[in-house]
């Protein structure tokens, strides 16, 4: 099965497509299939902003299509930086981002968070499906590792043993992740 990735983000359609290959799918990106759009993420949720993308490209396409929106919520900083996380206060780079979290966590004890996923797949006729991964941990007091993206290096999993993710290898993210835990969710479902 055939199955178009909604995004742009390098990093995301390396983990859908090692998860999703061996198990029988063609996992394309939208650029791949020379479709050359950036959607506004105008939804004030996880699962708006999923539908908003996976819509955009299921016009283009009429094939399935897999999107997700997901994000960071830091606990003592009311939820944030959650569906801003990619573009968190503004801020353009990924260190600067995490860098603001980090500042912005000094001096409090709740360094709980969570990553959150909501993955929106439209199948061939049209109709969309949502599922959701929540992957639970607590905030690093500072940047460590390499692998990985985003917020990576100062989030420490609850299955991490303490280290932060990125510097955990990538299968471990790709098994134990948010967008993993709803990936197995839409494969359940796929698999009816």
């Amino acid at each position: 099965m055939e199955l178009i990735v909604a995004s742009n983000n390098p990093g995301k359609i390396k983990e859908y497509k090692d998860i999703l290959e061996p198990l029988g799918f063609e996992v394309f990106s939208q650029s791949e299939k020379g479709i050359q759009l950036e959607v506004e993420e105008t939804g004030t949720t996880f699962e708006e902003n999923a539908l908003l993308k996976a819509s955009a490209i299921y016009e283009r396409c009429g094939c399935a299509v897999i999107s997700d929106d997901s994000g960071l919520c830091v606990h003592a900083l009311n939820g944030e930086p959650g569906i801003y996380s990619a573009r968190y206060k503004g801020i353009a780079d990924e260190h600067g981002r995490r860098m603001a979290i980090l500042e912005a966590l000094q001096g409090k004890e709740d360094r709980s968070a969570e990553f959150v996923s909501v993955i929106c797949y439209i199948d061939e006729s049209g109709l969309s499906h949502m599922f959701k991964g929540i992957w639970k941990g607590w905030i690093a007091k500072e940047e460590s590792g390499t692998n990985g993206f985003g917020y990576d290096p100062i989030f420490i999993s609850e299955d991490g043993n303490g280290n932060t993710t990125a510097s955990l290898p990538l299968s471990f993210k790709e098994q134990y992740s948010h967008r993993a835990r709803a990936l197995k969710q839409l494969l359940a479902y796929l698999e009816k």
